[in-house]
């Protein structure tokens, strides 16, 4: 789960995708970071660094993924700077490992540099 202070419980489900990232992200939780915006994407720094796994170019919305040349997790619920006419393309290609449970519209209230937190609860 991720808690944007703005919005509260962000919940994710894991796809199975991308297991080897998912779990070093479950390992390292708790943790706390700063909430940066790109377009429909928030993005934030991990005490995470893994490599590319199976990256993906272009991605869902609700599309749940870590970034490895910034260590960030990264949340997708629209266009970016990036992406062309009907997709969602990241700034590279990204691990996706969860998608997000919910409305994603609340995302759009989350705030550039406000306080996340992100916990694992199975």
């Amino acid at each position: 789960m991720i808690f944007p202070e703005s919005i509260g419980v962000v919940e994710v489900e894991l796809t199975g995708k991308n297991p080897k990232t998912a779990e070093a992200i479950i390992k390292a939780t708790p943790f706390e970071s700063r909430v940066h915006l790109w377009g429909d994407e928030i993005y934030f720094s991990t005490p995470v660094s893994i490599g590319q796994e199976v990256g993906s170019d272009v991605v869902e919305k609700g599309d749940v993924a870590y970034w490895p040349p910034g260590d960030a997790l990264c949340l997708f619920f629209g266009p970016t700077p990036a992406s062309r006419r009907g997709e969602i393309r990241p700034a590279s290609p990204v691990n996706v490992f969860g998608k997000i449970v919910g409305d994603l519209t609340l995302l759009k209230k989350v705030k550039s540099g406000e306080k996340v937190r992100v916990e694992w609860e199975p």
